[in-house]
């Protein structure tokens, strides 16, 4: 069995990587600088201003107050399945309501609880009691993210560290600017076109740094994000999906107004497909470029062909991915729905099923055309620069290229 490194000079050098033709390089940059102004231009229009967004709804009853504590008693036999707490700020020991989804003898000593102290009735003068709230889910949650940082610094190392700030970057892009836009009732398509196109130049140029690799990876994932939001406009009519059957879509829209639904379903699916996209544009750019450095002579038909190879076996795992995370996503209602007395090809035309199947279908389409996309622009930019390099350091037809073997 042979083992090869990477092809060395007669002095026992590396053979450099043949770099992108200048003029290359400074189409792409001009390129991605312009769609970058086209983004900042269009988020800087769709902008909503601070009257435009809708009223907050108060969280609780008008006159309740929001109190934290531990549960030092739990009363399982109360048929109204009451918990003892004791507040934090007085120390008071009340006795609080739960509800069926989530019942007191789910409880531990020493939980520590949100609990809602009800209105005072103003003919009494009294509370009308406390009800539960919520678990106190802080610190856990701090802990995880925590934990979660430092593996993706320890293992990833600066990269692994920039990616992190991409992503509060993209979360930040869309809690303040996708969010707020579509609430006012922007048109849900640019809105989301920009929302995507901004996050992808905040993750990508910050996890994998600004080099023509990154932008070979982003083009191409702007060209599965192009096959995402086609797919999803013509799906969503294409199979009569109606979002106000969702309660959650239900709810918004009768709270404002002036939010597409339609329009928000849309948007779900092209961010839903953004992470994914990104995901396998990238490892394409990194397999082409790596198959560049160990044959730097290879032909863009050579290159484009043992990326595909790499490409094909991620095509399979990233299709099982999404699968498996929309059926762990819907576990519950898969289970529901095996109760119901229909043949599963009815069961799986329902609504709600529907809503999850159509994203799965857009976005696994976009990522399999995005692949050979994201392939053939990489192998045509490394065998641009294979060329320029050949002319400029020319290896002599009788003189082969040593490459070093290492013979197990």
């Amino acid at each position: 069995m042979h083992s090869h490194v990477p092809a060395v000079t007669a002095d026992g050098q590396p053979i450099p990587e043949a770099p992108v033709p200048k003029r290359i390089r400074a189409a792409l940059a001009g390129i991605m600088m312009a769609l970058f102004a086209l983004t900042v231009v269009s988020m800087v229009s769709l902008w909503p201003s601070a009257d435009e967004l809708p009223d907050k709804r108060p969280y609780m009853y008008e006159g309740a107050q929001r109190l934290s504590g531990k549960v030092v008693a739990i009363h399982e036999d109360d048929p109204d399945g009451e918990i003892t707490v004791a507040i934090d700020d007085t120390n008071d020991r009340v006795k609080v309501r739960t509800y069926p989804s989530a019942p007191a003898s789910e409880m531990s000593i020493g939980d520590r609880v949100r609990v809602m102290r009800l209105p005072v009735n103003p003919s009494t003068g009294t509370t009308a009691g406390y009800m539960f709230m919520d678990y106190q889910r802080g610190w856990p949650l701090v802990v995880l993210a925590l934990i979660f940082v430092a593996v993706v610094i320890a293992v990833a190392r600066v990269k692994g560290a920039a990616a992190l700030v991409g992503l509060a970057g993209a979360l930040t892009c869309i809690w303040l600017f996708l969010l707020p836009a579509l609430m006012t009732g922007r048109s849900p398509l640019l809105v989301t076109v920009t929302a995507a196109s901004a996050v992808l130049f905040i993750v990508v140029y910050l996890a994998h740094g600004i080099s023509v690799k990154s932008t070979t990876a982003l083009l191409g994932t702007f060209a599965g994000v192009a096959i995402v939001v086609l797919g999803a406009w013509i799906a969503i009519p294409a199979t009569h999906l109606t979002p106000l059957v969702n309660e959650e879509m239900s709810a918004l829209s009768m709270y404002v107004t002036t939010v597409d639904v339609g329009g928000v379903l849309l948007c779900g699916m092209v961010l839903a497909g953004v992470g994914v996209l990104n995901d396998v544009t990238i490892t394409q750019a990194s397999a082409v470029w790596e198959l560049r450095a160990a044959d730097p002579h290879a032909s863009r038909g050579a290159i484009f062909a043992s990326a595909m190879r790499i490409g094909r076996d991620h095509i399979a795992s990233t299709v099982y991915t999404i699968a498996f995370a929309y059926v762990g996503g819907a576990l519950a209602m898969l289970m529901l729905t095996t109760l119901i007395d229909y043949t599963l090809i009815d069961l799986l035309t329902f609504e709600d099923i529907a809503e999850e199947l159509v994203p799965t279908f857009v976005a696994s389409i976009s990522l399999v055309l995005a692949i050979p996309l994201t392939t053939a622009i990489g192998a045509w930019l490394v065998g641009a620069g294979a060329h320029e390099h050949d002319a400029d350091v020319p290896v002599p037809p009788s003189t082969p290229t040593p490459v070093a073997t290492v013979t197990a």
